[in-house]
């Protein structure tokens, strides 16, 4: 047996096989002891789980961001790009907001309503019910476009360059087993899935990244490490002649080729914005730390959720490690042509890292993760839905169901939302850079969530009119410049005519900054409608304000440890900038 060949064998084969009923056979024993002990279907178990211990939770948050345009993105983008995309996986510290700031006022919201809130809730208690419409509507749109489809679509180029299978085997296979799995899984398999997958996952990649260095640098990880830094010096060549390099997460020179992709310092502060309504405010998050057992004090949930996002904190560290930087190893291998490692296609540089440097049977092992790990991703963003679907629309206009008509609709939609993503696909491959429309959709649908709940919560003056009207407003101007991206390749083709001319201010600029200013429009916006309508009631401030016994409640929910572990995840957060400066 060649136990170094570069391709699958037979064992690997076998053992994806056991690994895979393994898997299955673990979740559904999962789920059926949790039915047991609910005695009953129950939706809010079934979307929202039952309060998973904190290192659960923190691996849910974990796995719930890991999918395949981690394993393919990610990678083809280091590969091709360095560490600059690095500004959007080193966001520990942003994770710590949802923790400390937020789960404080979204538990609040759960003890005044006497119930699990969701995202679009907390939107229509503190502006008006129409704005919690919106946020669903435009949150199950951006779950399609962007979630949904785009991880089928790189689960298909990643099955592809690891195990060989046809694109559309691949993407589609993925969609349906995960459309599967989330229907008869639901919250509790996504989350037992998860702590299955996350330890497989981390020390799969983290072989791939220390063997990669290795054959990089003869045997030697160091010298492999020195090896990467100096061949990406090389790389970035600018048309004055000069190697900018990959090596640096801030491209300051207008000539630096990367300078447009990634420009200046405002790159930070882009990042930052659709990290902030990722992280803090998406419901495809948010929902892993809102469950609770039954009779639990409200004290023990808010530790609960805040440990396991501190934990969560952590794991949000390793991407970069476990995907970025093996990019970064696979184009300065392929650059040798007698390490016998080719590159191809950036996009598949992980897979064929994976096939290149893992022994056999160790390729097998860590396939299951990396399968699990797209299966969880997928299937995180089918229950947001589902949960979206069932609590924001079926249950207000058909009240008094039962649980299990309840559970069933959630399970009908996620069918949906299958059908819907797989039928996207196709346009999906026709619009360019996957990538890059990936974080350009998400820099414009942002800006107007960031506004309406950071405003909603820090400010008191903001009117339920204006919440609304900033986000309907917010949502339009971010679909309109959608538009002009899509017919003027996102500002690169010269365009004539006295319109397009006169609005170039607008198509032209660049991505993040455009971000970052529609975000400051939204808030102005927002401030100056509120001068001409209603104020809130006393009821919606009551929402967003702590009272003396809930400030205790606060308090006594975190100690100095919680504290220290939070700086911990800051301190290494700034090490790393300071290192790739």
């Amino acid at each position: 047996m060649n136990w170094n060949s570069n391709e699958f064998i037979w064992l690997d084969w076998v053992i994806i096989a056991v690994g895979i009923l393994a898997v299955s056979w673990a979740v559904w024993r999962s789920v059926q002891k949790d039915k047991r002990l609910q005695k009953g279907a129950n939706s809010e178990d079934y979307l929202f789980g039952k309060g998973e211990p904190w290192y659960i939770i923190g691996a849910a948050i974990f796995a719930a961001n890991i999918g395949s345009e981690h394993l393919v993105g990610l990678a083809g983008t280091g590969a091709k790009a360095g560490v600059g995309m690095a500004h959007w996986e080193m966001q520990g510290w942003m994770i710590l907001i949802l923790g400390w700031l937020f789960v404080p006022f979204y538990q609040l919201m759960n003890i005044k309503l006497g119930k699990i809130i969701t995202m679009p809730d907390f939107l229509k208690n503190r502006y008006t019910p129409a704005t919690g419409s919106w946020l669903s509507i435009i949150t199950l749109i951006a779950y399609v476009l962007t979630k949904v489809s785009v991880t089928a679509f790189t689960g298909g180029i990643f099955m592809e360059s690891l195990l060989g299978l046809p694109f559309w085997y691949g993407a589609i296979g993925l969609i349906v087993l995960t459309g599967i799995f989330t229907i008869f899984g639901g919250m509790k398999g996504v989350m037992t899935l998860s702590a299955i997958q996350t330890p497989i996952l981390i020390i799969g990649s983290f072989l791939v990244l220390f063997l990669g260095l290795s054959a990089l640098g003869g045997g030697s990880i160091a010298d492999g490490w020195t090896a990467m830094i100096d061949y990406s010096k090389t790389l970035n060549v600018g048309k004055d002649g000069v190697a900018y390099g990959t090596n640096h997460m801030f491209h300051l020179e207008t000539g630096d080729p990367l300078y447009d992709d990634y420009p200046g310092f405002w790159v930070f502060l882009g990042a930052t914005i659709i990290g902030f309504w990722y992280w803090a405010t998406d419901q495809h998050i948010v929902q892993r730390v809102l469950g609770q057992r039954k009779g639990e004090s409200s004290e023990v949930v808010m530790m609960r959720a805040r440990r396991g996002t501190i934990a969560a904190g952590y794991f949000k560290l390793l991407p970069v490690f476990m995907f970025l930087i093996p990019g970064m190893v696979a184009a300065a291998l392929a650059a040798r042509p007698e390490s016998g490692f080719t590159l191809d296609n950036p996009d598949t540089a992980f897979g064929s890292m994976v096939k290149f440097v893992l022994p056999a049977g160790v390729k097998g092992i860590v396939t299951i993760g990396f399968i699990s790990a797209l299966v969880a991703s997928l299937a995180a963003f089918f229950n947001s839905c589902a949960t979206l679907y069932t609590e924001d629309f079926y249950k207000p206009m058909f009240k008094g169901k039962t649980e299990a008509k309840y559970v069933l609709v959630g399970r009908l939609a996620t069918i949906g939302v299958v059908i819907l993503g797989i039928a996207w696909i196709p346009v999906m491959m026709s619009l360019g850079s996957l990538y890059s429309y990936l974080q350009g959709i998400q820099s414009l649908l942002a800006p107007a969530m960031v506004a309406v709940f950071v405003l909603g919560i820090f400010s008191r003056r903001i009117t339920p009119k204006a919440g609304e009207a900033g986000l309907i407003v917010g949502f339009l101007l971010g679909m309109v410049r959608l538009l002009t991206n899509i017919f003027t390749n996102t500002g690169k083709d010269v365009m004539t005519g006295w319109y397009w001319e006169s609005t170039q201010w607008f198509w032209h600029t660049n991505w993040l900054i455009f971000e970052i200013w529609l975000l400051v429009f939204i808030m102005l916006f927002m401030v100056l409608v509120s001068f001409f309508t209603p104020k809130p009631t006393a009821q919606q401030i009551d929402f967003i304000t702590f009272t003396g016994d809930y400030k205790t409640l606060i308090r006594n929910s975190w100690n100095k440890w919680d504290v220290i572990a939070s700086l911990g995840v800051v301190v290494l957060c700034v090490s790393f900038y300071m290192y790739f400066w």
